[in-house]
């Protein structure tokens, strides 16, 4: 049976699975804009999915990322002939990213990871104050 998770376990795994998120939506702002020749290579905006592990042995739940998908809106066509780009029909596809969207998660996430760094320096607080009690 393995061993419970302790709080710092699952803060961590959350402050993890936050930095994926942050990652994506890092990446998702770097390819706002991007052009490509085709729909099919154009950028699609990346999201992770969470799913909750509940850990019985000790009756704490805490989260992993499942995988990373694409998501959103399709890829806009734009009609741009002298674009170096543009295929045959004079058409190029840009990523179709909304940056207010992608900032409010950014900001989110930040929250969240700062939220987990919070719970860590707490429960590392209580623990040296236990110990401090025992002197």
């Amino acid at each position: 049976m393995p061993a419970p998770l302790n709080v710092f376990q699952v803060a961590g795994r959350a402050m993890t699975a936050q930095l994926v998120r942050l990652n994506t939506t890092a990446s998702n702002l770097a390819n706002a804009g991007d052009i490509a020749s085709s729909q099919e290579t154009a950028y699609r905006t990346m999201k992770p999915v969470f799913r909750t592990s509940f850990d019985a042995a000790s009756g704490l739940a805490t989260v992993d990322v499942d995988k990373v998908v694409t998501a959103g809106s399709q890829p806009t066509k734009r009609y741009d002939p002298d674009n170096p780009l543009a295929d045959k029909d004079g058409n190029i596809w840009e990523a179709a990213v909304d940056e207010t969207r992608e900032l409010v998660d950014m900001m989110e996430t930040a929250r969240g990871y700062q939220n987990n760094v919070e719970v860590m320096q707490t429960a590392k607080s209580l623990i040296i104050d236990t110990l401090k009690l025992g002197r």
